[in-house]
């Protein structure tokens, strides 16, 4: 997996080398409410995890797993939000008993709230992907399509075997974060596994890439002194191409080191 922080020092805590490099905190995943796995099976969403771990040591940060008691997480320098099971309706005013719902976590949706708020309050860089992306415009009052209708861009695998990603062009909006994380390039492919969406985009967002169906594929803040993006696919899977894997990563442990040098400056 190259250099950096590994999935294996994080677990060993053999992190003493690393206390330099920038923290950033991940929220774990929890055991779902209804004994689904929202879109992947449970192995699948904890791989992602892992991988999500070893993307941010090859960054050049320090991982750092958020459990539910929040423990260690004002010493993070930044976030990341994973993807997992459904987000409950409740929280933007949809349809409660939608049959396509599964993997809902009420523990999941408080963990991952609390470090979306302490991120955004306290002006910390954060970056979620997937359902993570979903929270994010949740938080700022937008909206998410409970069950995507077909459309001619596939965003989600029909669950068959093992889980697999779909893969789509994404078009990426000139002037944004997210482009210029990629190099400013006008597209990218995308590794996509998600039957929700975002849908109305909220105030203080704004759409930082789509699909071809027009599907909003990438959030990012209208502030530009905020470093806050979502992205529905999914870079940190060996299922995209490799070198789209650690473009986001890079930006983020960069937006964290240059939270960690102003607070170093503000102390």
């Amino acid at each position: 997996m190259g250099g950096g922080v590994t999935l294996q020092d994080v677990r060993n805590g053999d992190q003493a080398m690393t206390t330099d490099l920038p923290a950033v905190g991940i929220p774990v995943r929890l055991p779902t409410d209804q004994g689904g796995a929202g879109d992947g099976p449970l192995e699948a969403i904890d791989e992602l995890f892992d991988e999500i771990v070893e993307m941010v040591g090859r960054a050049g940060a320090r991982p750092v797993p958020l459990a539910a008691d929040l423990r260690g997480l004002g010493s993070c320098d930044a976030f990341v939000v994973p993807g997992g099971g459904d987000v409950d309706p409740a929280l933007y005013g949809g349809p409660a008993a939608d049959p396509s719902l599964s993997g809902v976590s009420a523990a999941q949706d408080r963990l991952d709230l609390a470090v979306i708020r302490f991120a955004l309050q306290h002006r910390r860089p954060v970056l979620g992907i997937c359902r993570g992306m979903q929270l994010l415009n949740v938080v700022h009052g937008g909206t998410l399509h409970v069950d995507l209708a077909e459309s001619a861009v596939v965003h989600h695998l029909p669950p068959a075997g093992p889980f697999e990603f779909a893969v789509h062009d994404v078009r990426l909006v000139e002037g944004t974060r997210c482009a210029a994380s990629y190099g400013f390039r006008p597209g990218i492919p995308v590794t996509s596994g998600h039957h929700q969406a975002v849908d109305r985009v909220a105030p203080g967002l704004r759409a930082a890439a789509t699909a071809a169906d027009g599907l909003v594929e990438a959030l990012e803040s209208t502030d530009p002194e905020a470093w806050a993006v979502g992205v529905q696919w999914h870079p940190e899977t060996e299922s995209t191409d490799a070198h789209l894997r650690l473009p986001l990563f890079l930006a983020l442990a960069e937006a964290a080191r240059s939270h960690g040098r102003a607070q170093e400056r503000s102390g």
